[in-house]
């Protein structure tokens, strides 16, 4: 069993290796920290506590905790999404802690949640997630890799930015690879 303090100490290592700090409000860290590690439990990945994960993970690969929006929302707005990591200043109170706008595309949202998305009303637009009979399209994984480090990952798209090297994800190539079988 996860433990809050597994939880932290995963977030405070993953921050001081990226040059970032987790919140300084010990109190909405600690509710942050507890939301992750019941999401852990809840669905065997860590989804950011701050986004409804869907309970799939081929559906939830872009929100698993560090997700990969953090880096381009603390590099524009000084803290991620939630809030967890944070850069330097504001970790200082030099600069406000202030709202992250959701950086995660629609369509992504709308494949994790099926038909709806927030209220009853609100339809999938078509294409994003659902064929023409209705049904929820089956999510493609693809293996890319990042030309500038060599790091694999296999997924649907590649990362926002590579969690190793920081490069965008224009930097990354799909692999296709061809097996012979000898007979």
């Amino acid at each position: 069993m996860v433990t809050t303090e597994d939880v932290e100490r995963r977030a405070q290592s993953d921050a001081e290796t990226h040059g970032y700090y987790l919140n300084p409000d010990r109190n909405f860290l600690k509710d942050l920290l507890s939301g992750l590690k019941e999401n852990e439990e809840r669905y065997g990945y860590p989804s950011c506590p701050c986004r409804l994960s869907s309970g799939k993970i081929e559906f939830d690969r872009d929100i698993l905790c560090p997700c990969d929006y953090r880096d381009p929302d603390i590099e524009e707005y000084g803290a991620c999404y939630c809030a967890l990591y944070v850069r330097k200043d504001a970790f200082e109170g030099r600069t406000p802690i202030a709202p992250v706008p959701e950086r995660r595309p629609l369509d992504k949202q709308y494949r994790a949640f099926g038909r709806t998305v927030g209220t009853t009303s609100t339809k999938i637009p078509p294409g994003a997630g659902e064929e023409a009979s209705g049904k929820p399209s089956e999510t493609r994984l693809r293996l890319w890799y990042c030309r500038q480090c060599g790091y694999v990952v296999f997924r649907e798209e590649p990362p926002y930015i590579c969690p190793i090297c920081k490069a965008k994800k224009e930097m990354f190539s799909e692999l296709r690879l061809q097996l012979r079988l000898q007979g």
